[in-house]
């Protein structure tokens, strides 16, 4: 009787384990598929904005260049007081270009890109009424268009810029954006060649796409197609 006894309690002993390690297994299994359920569910799919077409638009229609391409970089000043002016005139940093210079920007970033660089934007389109406020604040036509006859910015034809590499850092341009003075001039070859070949590449990459420079400043750049367009008051809305 003593045998039968002890095998008895050796078979309950291991079914005991076999039980708990089953147990156990099955809890493992469940956490592991509950934890899979849970990542699954959690993880948040970016998803890229889906970019407007230039289809069925107006060469003269005005167009949030943001909307129609991801590859360029800003800083909008005239939306800060980091600017000549020491002020904030722009309610919101917005770019604004009308459809064909929006396509000649494009085209001339995507062959900078192919160099490794991208346009960063100080400013696009500027409406006429901000014009009339940049003259109340510097009321001389060295620095300031005169707004009873605009400037091409307030056609939706210029564009104030500079080149960054594909990690936003700033190429060396020689001075920073609206700097008054002769270090500035395209026809100053006084300087660095760093600093002359990075104007090069941007002067005659944006000549090659129909834009013009003024001898003074070395980030200032006019479509051609656009010199006869007429001023505008066009103004976007901001968010609050």
């Amino acid at each position: 009787m003593k045998y039968p006894i002890i095998f008895l309690g050796l078979l309950l002993t291991v079914s005991c384990k076999q039980q708990d390690k089953n147990q156990n297994e099955s809890a493992q299994t469940e956490t592991a598929i509950r934890l899979d359920s849970v990542s699954s569910d959690t993880i948040i799919k970016e998803e890229k904005p889906v970019l407007k077409t230039f289809e069925g638009l107006a060469d003269t229609t005005f167009v949030r260049l943001a909307d129609f391409s991801e590859d360029f970089a800003y800083d909008m000043r005239y939306a800060t007081e980091n600017n000549f002016l020491k002020a904030k005139v722009y309610d919101c940093a917005e770019c604004y270009t009308r459809v064909k210079t929006a396509k000649a920007l494009i085209k001339a970033n995507k062959d900078f890109m192919e160099k490794g660089v991208k346009i960063k934007f100080f400013d696009c389109y500027r409406p006429n009424s901000v014009q009339y406020k940049m003259w109340e604040i510097v009321p001389n036509p060295q620095y300031v268009a005169n707004p009873d006859k605009g400037s091409i910015h307030n056609k939706g034809g210029a564009v104030d810029i500079t080149l960054v590499d594909m990690e936003g850092n700033e190429l060396d341009m020689g001075t920073d954006f609206d700097y008054f003075g002769k270090r500035a001039y395209h026809d100053n070859l006084d300087l660095p060649q760093e600093i002359l070949d990075n104007r090069k590449l941007l002067k005659e990459t944006m000549e090659a796409h129909g834009f013009w420079s003024i001898r003074t400043e070395w980030w200032h750049y006019n479509l051609s197609a656009a010199s006869n367009d007429r001023v505008a008051n066009f103004k976007w809305e901001c968010d609050d």
